[in-house]
């Protein structure tokens, strides 16, 4: 037989190949937007790298509490051309905001910073990135002023942590601070004895750094185990925070005359007319933030393993490839930075390798089904949930449902291909209409679809008569005159 069958196989794969064509778009969307963000990074570190150091406008009028008096043996920060640097910690806690800490505690002490702002707005993050900041803070060789700051902004969660920990804590008119009880990263509550041991040890640590800087201790407990939180006036009140200020001058001033002891010396703050001087996350911070967030190493890893996928099923392609391995290598990096389970990596491997397969070997949405399960369980226990890093659940919705619908399509084309009527083959020549090409006594060859076959009469047949197709036998035809009954096709086949 010359003409092969086209299998259902065959055209499954190019459905396949059709919905990879697609996803390998988002893929390269995905590359294009971290390619974007790396860009504003970029353009942020060099204008972070032009001088900065601008004295601060004169101080408007506003009204300061009196400050301790100072003690004489205490170490007066001198005021004449002194500075302040300022670092701004503006969304979740995380390895990158750690490392940022550090690194501005180091820059300050090697210039020579009279102290070091950090200025707050953090609805919390991770619990061991919060434990390092504060040990940062704590250990800090110079004074540490923390400012939750605009009005409207708060220190919520792991926040409280840095707050307290530093040697002069402040809020803004209209802030918060508070509800420091550890969650998942989905916002649920820790549960069971996990929950209890976590809440005890966090619990411990609120009460040590609060009674390390003799804040209110029976507050910052309750902050945990009760989530209580507190206004600005509130937290003044209640001897959480030293005082409230209006903007970062007044709080300079107010900061100013205060007594605090940085190892084992006391100082005297003298900062009123100090200039501040940002302090902004280098180029490598920058990335690692991005990076730290768990939603965006999830899509990259994926992006990652559907690039390498295509390129190997389309090799030369190159693009899909090369945007393929940069967004593994990324999401691979973000993975050392973030709390990775290895069950949930399994998973999401099995997952992904099921669902291909069922692209090659239809099972009618069987291997599909399972390879959506196991995609939906990995994407769930890819991070560890006890450190509060999920990858958001409406993400995980969304790729599942993308998948199991591709594979209902799959399976609803495999059905169909199947009830269809052989288009190619031996099948196909079953019940065709030819005609004798020379006598059939009752050997001779017809043309049949086009091509000249061998072919086997019932009768004898003179040259040109028309032939129906009753069988085939290998690359012979059996056929009978169009005049006789048509032979039924089940009962055709040898």
């Amino acid at each position: 037989m010359r003409r092969g069958r086209r299998g259902v196989g065959a055209r499954v794969a190019g459905l396949g190949r059709a919905v990879a064509l697609a996803l390998s778009v988002a893929a390269t969307l995905v590359a294009l937007g971290a390619a974007l963000v790396v860009d504003t990074a970029v353009t942020a570190a060099v204008a972070a790298a032009a001088p900065t150091r601008t004295p601060v406008p004169s101080p408007t009028t506003a009204t300061s509490s009196p400050a301790p008096a100072a003690s004489a043996a205490a170490e007066v920060t001198p005021a004449p051309g002194a500075h302040v640097n300022q670092l701004t910690i503006d969304g979740t806690i995380n390895p990158a905001v750690a490392e940022y800490v550090r690194d501005a505690i180091e820059r300050s002490q090697e210039d020579g910073a009279a102290a070091l702002l950090l200025v707050i707005d953090t609805p919390g993050g991770l619990l061991a990135s919060t434990r390092t900041i504060v040990k940062e803070i704590l250990g800090a060789p110079l004074p540490t002023l923390a400012y939750v700051a605009p009005s409207g902004a708060g220190a919520g969660s792991a926040g409280v942590f840095i707050v307290m920990s530093a040697d002069v804590a402040a809020m803004a008119p209209g802030t918060n601070i508070g509800a420091s009880t550890p969650v998942q990263g989905s916002g649920k509550e820790i549960e069971g004895a996990m929950g209890e041991k976590v809440k005890s040890f966090v619990a411990s640590f609120a009460k040590a750094i609060a009674t390390r800087r003799g804040r209110n201790v029976e507050w910052a407990e309750r902050a945990v185990r009760e989530a209580v939180s507190a206004t600005d006036e509130e937290a003044l009140s209640l001897h959480v925070i030293d005082f409230v200020a209006t903007d970062v001058r007044d709080l300079l001033r107010k900061a100013s005359g205060r007594e605090i002891t940085v190892g084992d010396t006391k100082r005297t703050l003298e900062l009123a007319d100090a200039r501040v001087v940002p302090l902004e996350m280098r180029f490598k911070h920058r990335v690692l933030n991005l990076l730290a967030d768990p939603n965006i190493a999830y899509l990259l890893f994926l992006a990652g393993l559907l690039g390498l996928y295509l390129e190997l099923s389309s090799p030369g392609t190159l693009v899909p490839g090369i945007a393929g391995a940069i967004c593994l290598l990324v999401a691979l990096g973000a993975f050392q930075v973030l709390p990775i389970d290895t069950t949930g990596v399994a998973l999401l491997l099995l997952g992904i390798a099921l669902l291909v397969a069922e692209l090659f070997l239809p099972s009618f949405g069987v291997v599909g089904a399972g390879g959506v399960i196991a995609f939906v369980l990995g994407s769930m226990l890819l991070f560890d949930p006890e450190e509060g890093v999920v990858v958001d659940r409406r993400v995980i919705g969304a790729i599942a449902g993308f998948f199991a619908i591709a594979m209902l399509l799959v399976a609803t084309l495999v059905v169909r291909s199947q009830r269809r009527p052989p288009a190619t083959g031996r099948e196909a020549l079953l019940g065709e209409i030819g005609e004798a090409r020379s006598a059939l006594a009752p050997r001779g060859t017809v043309m049949v679809q086009g091509e000249i076959w061998q072919a086997v009469a019932s009768v004898p047949l003179e040259r040109g008569a028309r032939v129906r197709v009753t069988g085939v036998d290998g690359l012979t035809l059996r056929v009978e005159p169009v005049g006789a009954p048509a032979a039924r096709k089940e009962g055709s086949e040898e």
